[in-house]
């Protein structure tokens, strides 16, 4: 059993459980919006710690990748009225700061040396998955 046989959303909700004793949400993402596509700042109040989880595991799926390319992965199309909708970019802020947060954590590292460069998972940050993943099973 891999990581693409389990129930995604559990194993995100399980992995912001566990991310909440490794990093912490800022103050100002209270009251900051998603992306510029949103109207308003999400409700749920532990959305920082789903939104790390997410990030962990699309970096376990998709190994090296940028916070460009995750700002199109979080982003949504923006209700314009009566034009048609267009699609909009996610917070290239908040995902910057997650990824800081995971590299202090020691989940997380750069990748420069190679043809893709982006971020990729770390040992630690591959067993902690993997470990939330059988406790899932």
């Amino acid at each position: 059993m891999g990581m693409h046989d389990v129930e995604i959303n559990e194993l995100i909700e399980k992995a912001a459980q566990e991310l909440k004793k490794h990093i912490k949400q800022p103050e100002w993402s209270l009251f900051v919006k998603t992306g510029s596509g949103k109207e308003r700042p999400p409700t749920q109040k532990d959305w920082w710690y789903l939104r790390s989880a997410s990030i962990l595991r699309k970096l376990y799926t998709l190994g090296p990748i940028g916070v460009s390319k995750l700002k199109t992965k979080y982003g949504n199309k923006k209700n314009r009225g009566h034009k048609p909708e267009r699609f909009r970019k996610g917070s290239g802020k908040i995902i910057r700061t997650i990824l800081q947060q995971l590299e202090e954590a020691g989940f997380v590292e750069k990748k420069d040396k190679t043809k893709r460069k982006g971020r990729v998972l770390t040992a630690k940050g591959k067993s902690f998955l993997d470990k939330i993943n059988k406790t899932q099973l």
